[in-house]
């Protein structure tokens, strides 16, 4: 690409973005020439220059408008049109996308919400962007193949500590201040929602069968599946989820908490080296 052709570019990138339109961006720049705009870009009776550029800036922001809203249902119906709309404008003029794919335009949002005027009045709206980033990822994370529950019971259980297991690459875990989980789960319903209450809170995100779901967990799990985003041996696992328990029922605990994990289909087996070859269960 010829140095001339690339300066065209960044100069067209630089007043299709321009956060208050292209002309203030033509007042900004001081390289155009002769001739203006209007030797770069061709006019006609109908749209001048400036206009024709300014149809491509309103396409340019209304549809990363409608991508973020699409991202982030909950936090745009929190917020209202006129807020999401302002807090979009303000995030896309210090986080302009970078990468061919729109998909990760917003994933700067909730930490721009951690420091944005409107937590004054909504302090729980960043970690509602955050669970909405998360279930966008996860959704589009990489599958792999199962633990199953088949797989275990097949096994003498004084082989089970030796397994080898991690979470799913399509799952997180998040740590909360306020019980967002609420709220996302009453916007998806076209239920009214309700300012949620203020709690130390874990909140895991799966994806399983083309299917995100997210719930709150206790403490021992968020460990324990935390502990599980790197290959960690069964035993340690039930370690973690013993944590606190009086001993005659963490047996039970651990055993509840583990065969619904399979169910809900959150753990691998253990991959050798980087081949993303499933280990054989000893």
């Amino acid at each position: 690409m010829n140095s001339q052709l690339k300066d065209l570019q960044k100069l067209l990138y630089r007043l299709i973005t321009a956060p208050s339109g292209v002309a203030e961006g033509l007042g900004a720049e001081r390289a155009l020439p002769a001739g203006g705009l209007g030797a770069l870009v061709e006019g006609d009776e109908r749209l001048s220059a400036e206009a024709r550029l300014e149809v491509y800036a309103d396409m340019y922001f209304y549809r990363l408008l409608e991508v973020l809203k699409e991202d982030y249902p909950a936090t745009s119906t929190v917020l209202g049109e006129a807020n999401f709309h302002n807090l979009i404008t303000a995030y896309l003029v210090e986080h302009r996308p970078c990468e061919p794919s729109v998909r990760g335009a917003g994933k700067c949002l909730p930490d721009f919400l951690r420091r944005h005027p409107l937590r004054a009045e909504l302090p729980f709206v960043a970690e509602l962007a955050m669970l909405e980033r998360a279930t966008a990822e996860v959704f589009c994370a990489p599958d792999t193949s199962l633990l199953e529950a088949s797989q275990m019971n097949a096994l003498r259980p004084k082989l089970w500590s030796a397994v080898k297991m991690r979470r799913i690459p399509a799952s997180a875990v998040l740590r909360a201040q306020w019980g967002v989980v609420e709220v996302l789960r009453a916007v998806e319903e076209e239920r009214d929602w309700k300012p949620p209450r203020r709690a130390r809170n874990w909140i895991l995100v799966w994806r399983s069968n083309s299917r995100v779901s997210y719930r709150e967990i206790d403490s021992n799990q968020a460990a324990a599946l935390t502990m599980l985003a790197r290959t960690t041996g069964f035993a340690k696992v039930c370690e973690v989820l013993a944590r606190g328990l009086p001993p005659d029922q963490a047996p039970q605990t651990i055993g509840d908490t583990f065969a619904r994990w399979l169910a809900e289909g959150l753990i691998t087996r253990a991959l050798r080296g980087k081949r993303d070859r499933p280990r054989s269960l000893p």
